[in-house]
């Protein structure tokens, strides 16, 4: 019995101090308190998402991916024909047919942001013949009028005046343009992107303008062309005989 006592004293004598069975209960308790400020961060996160979120501002979808009715296009008071015997054969040139405003446009892209129309048969505005090529339609401001830019290699062959300038509709893009699909590892890889650019200006995407070109046949041989160009849709009417 006495050895026993003894053996059991040596044992009790050779604990460390900072043994599991000695801190049990305070481990308990400084895990509680290393816990509650995570949990408190969490709470506060979510109620800080959840105000943001009911803050912001909601639209109605006003593109459904149904087709287009052609109105929403030429809309209801317009008249093409008139448009085009009104409106004069634009009189101003660029020097060196270069396009000052090209350079910032493609400063942040690796490949054009303009539209390419391919033109099969040759277009007429009044005097100005457009000839079959491939075309990167640029939408242009001189004085206080829109203007399209026809471009081939990188200079401009012929202007053409817009008629009309309006705001693209919301979701346009997302309901009509392809959706890119991204991985798993993309979408991650995007997130983390974007979580930095967030802090950092310097590492911002510049995020390059949608675009999206619509032509169609009118009567009198007359041709719609609608450019849509980041925030804007621009109206010209061409014809494929000159008149």
């Amino acid at each position: 019995m006495k050895r026993l006592l003894i053996t059991l004293l040596i044992l009790i004598t050779c604990l460390p101090a900072n043994s599991a069975f000695w801190n049990k209960k305070s481990n308990s308790s400084q895990n509680s308190q290393q816990t509650a400020p995570v949990l408190n961060t969490q709470t506060q996160n979510f109620t800080t998402n959840n105000s943001s979120t009911s803050t912001q501002t909601t639209y109605p979808n006003d593109v459904n991916g149904t087709p287009i009715s052609e109105g929403e296009y030429v809309g209801e008071n317009i008249d093409i024909e008139e448009a085009y015997r009104k409106i004069p054969v634009p009189a101003h040139r660029y020097v060196h047919d270069i396009d000052p405003g090209e350079y910032q446009d493609t400063r942040y892209s690796t490949w054009s942001p303009y539209p390419l129309f391919r033109l099969t048969a040759p277009l007429f505005y009044k005097t100005v013949a457009i000839q079959p090529g491939y075309y990167l339609l640029t939408p242009r401001e001189h004085e206080g009028k829109w203007y399209i830019l026809f471009k081939e290699a990188g200079k401009i062959k012929y202007i053409v005046p817009c008629y009309k300038r309006e705001t693209v509709p919301f979701n346009f893009y997302k309901n009509n343009l392809p959706q890119i699909k991204l991985t798993t590892a993309q979408k991650i890889r995007e997130k983390a992107l974007k979580l930095i650019g967030k802090d950092v200006n310097s590492s911002k995407r510049k995020p390059i303008p949608d675009t999206y070109l619509e032509a169609s046949d009118e009567d009198n041989n007359f041709i719609s062309i609608i450019v849509y160009f980041g925030n804007y849709r621009y109206y010209m009417v061409l014809r494929s005989i000159q008149l």
